[in-house]
């Protein structure tokens, strides 16, 4: 029961009358009830585009910092690599100690 009453509620407020649609006739033919006719003119619009700019950046940022962002492009680090084919065997210890110097450089 208390499902529907929760559903219940937000219908219920779309299903009574809204208190702008209530305006005169007169309102709309003076043009203060269009987009551009009254208010802010070009400065709302401006506003506008600003603030859905800003939410979908912040949406953006969000799931890039949740993502692991960047760090998950980079790939192990070059050193890291290089640790790794030594203690493999790939590479002897000549080799490892010339690579380490010449990636601290």
């Amino acid at each position: 029961m208390t499902r529907y009453t929760i559903l219940a509620a937000p219908l219920a407020g779309l299903a009574t009358p809204a208190p702008a649609l209530a305006d005169s006739a007169e309102t709309w033919r003076d043009g203060f009830g269009h987009m551009w006719g009254g208010g802010f003119g070009m400065v709302g619009g401006v506003m506008m585009l600003l603030f859905w700019g800003g939410i979908i950046l912040l949406i953006a940022l969000a799931v890039r910092g949740f993502s692991g962002g960047s760090e998950a492009r980079r790939g192990p680090d070059a050193r890291v690599i290089l640790r790794e084919r030594y203690a493999r065997g790939e590479i002897d210890e000549e080799e490892y100690e010339r690579r380490k110097a010449r990636l601290e450089t």
